[in-house]
């Protein structure tokens, strides 16, 4: 061998073993230290938020405002089962109230011009109500009803009577 360090070859191999384990350390500690930054970045980045949440409050406001917020919870909680129960009342309300209607206008005796008589069919959501009739004439105007039930009519219905009901019915 030359001109070499003394030091290296009064070390023999046992240099290259500690030349390796010094580049294996060298390398952990910057990693080490790439690690210790991202989570020094992590940690101020939830101060500030800590901070913000904390700022102008001390432990016994705090839990007063984290009680105010279980109370406020517990409200909605209930406003929204009346809510809830009003929306069901209210939905086995509307199967009775007329909801499908049926018009239709018509001239009764072809001589007075004009549609001055009419069929109106009010039904709810179980095809239950009533067929109004109004028949205008020169003498004067008539109306009568017919009850109607699940769609239908015990009594025999005219032409017009049967449109107005299959508008409401919705054929």
């Amino acid at each position: 061998m030359g001109a070499g360090n003394p030091l290296a070859e009064s070390m023999g191999s046992a240099g290259f073993y500690i030349g390796l384990i010094l580049i294996v350390v060298l390398a952990a500690l910057i990693a080490l230290i790439v690690l210790s930054a991202v989570q020094l970045g992590k940690y101020r980045k939830l101060k500030e938020k800590y901070d913000l949440f904390m700022s102008g409050k001390n432990a016994k406001s705090l839990e007063k405002d984290i009680m105010k917020l279980f109370e406020d919870n517990k409200v909605i909680g209930e406003e929204q089962e009346k809510a809830r129960k009003d929306i069901r009342d209210l939905n086995k309300r509307l199967e009775y109230c007329y909801q499908k209607i049926g018009l239709v206008k018509y001239d009764a005796f072809n001589q007075m011009g004009g549609k001055m008589s009419f069929c109106l069919c009010l039904l709810n959501d179980k095809n239950n109500g009533f067929l109004l009739n109004s028949v205008h004439s020169s003498d004067g105007c008539y109306s009568y009803t017919k009850e109607i039930s699940r769609g239908e009519c015990e009594l025999e219905l005219g032409e017009e009577e049967k449109k107005a009901l299959d508008a409401a019915i919705g054929y």
